[in-house]
């Protein structure tokens, strides 16, 4: 069997994601899920009390959380970043109305991070940018961008999904994507051990390091454990 041919950057294999969801429904959650049914574990507490700050959402595809957190608690002000020209579109037409307490970004999360440093009280990411950048630059862009004590939380996976295990090193993995017209690609995703997390995060400057293993609610060939990692920026 032939493995599809990556693709380049400008080539958009989130193109087709999350479309049919923003056909049906363009409401604001009301829940803020980490897990990778999105279907419980612990919500929107996790990222402490946010009144008055200045969030980011690394890789938020159509911006849900991001529209949570604008409605639901009391934000300065949430960055929903993406470089997916098709979700910052789809993000936008949902959830334009909620500016400028909601900015939707359309920008690779590394050099939006790297360009903006001790800008961001909180970032997040929910199976987004922590997924799908290479940790060994997003996690020190990261640190830069937070204020002193910040905090990054992110929700990822545990295991592949179907139950291989999580890499022991940092090495990534080539998932099945598709590009607008359908074509079939890869695109790369990191799947890695607690303590390959740990060590990532301490080497990018981060303390008060904690991962947390949320086992899914039901099993099947797609569940998948989720890890949430919180760190904070040194102070």
């Amino acid at each position: 069997m032939t493995t599809p041919p990556a693709h380049p950057a400008a080539s958009d294999l989130w193109h087709h994601y999350g479309r049919a969801r923003a056909d049906a429904d363009r409401t604001v959650p009301d829940a803020f899920p980490w897990v990778w049914a999105q279907d419980g574990g612990p919500g929107s507490e996790v990222l402490g009390d946010v009144t008055g700050l200045v969030l980011a959402d690394l890789g938020a595809g159509a911006a849900r959380h991001a529209a949570h957190l604008v409605v639901h608690r009391a934000p300065a002000r949430v960055d929903a970043i993406d470089a997916s020209p098709a979700q910052h579109a789809m993000a936008r037409d949902l959830y334009g109305h909620l500016a400028p307490r909601l900015r939707t970004l359309h920008a690779n999360a590394i050099e939006h991070l790297e360009a903006h440093p001790d800008e961001y009280d909180v970032l997040y990411s929910v199976f987004g940018g922590l997924d799908f950048a290479d940790p060994r630059r997003l996690l020190p862009a990261a640190a830069r961008a937070l204020r002193p004590g910040g905090l990054l939380a992110a929700s990822t996976l545990g295991h592949y999904v179907g139950g291989a295990p999580a890499e022991p090193d940092v090495r990534h993995a080539d998932i099945p994507a598709r590009t607008p017209d359908g074509t079939p690609a890869t695109m790369r995703r990191w799947v890695l051990q607690e303590h390959v997390w740990t060590k990532l995060l301490d080497e990018a400057g981060f303390t008060a390091i904690g991962i947390d293993r949320l086992p899914p609610a039901t099993s099947g060939v797609r569940s998948a454990d989720t890890l949430l990692l919180r760190a904070h920026r040194q102070p």
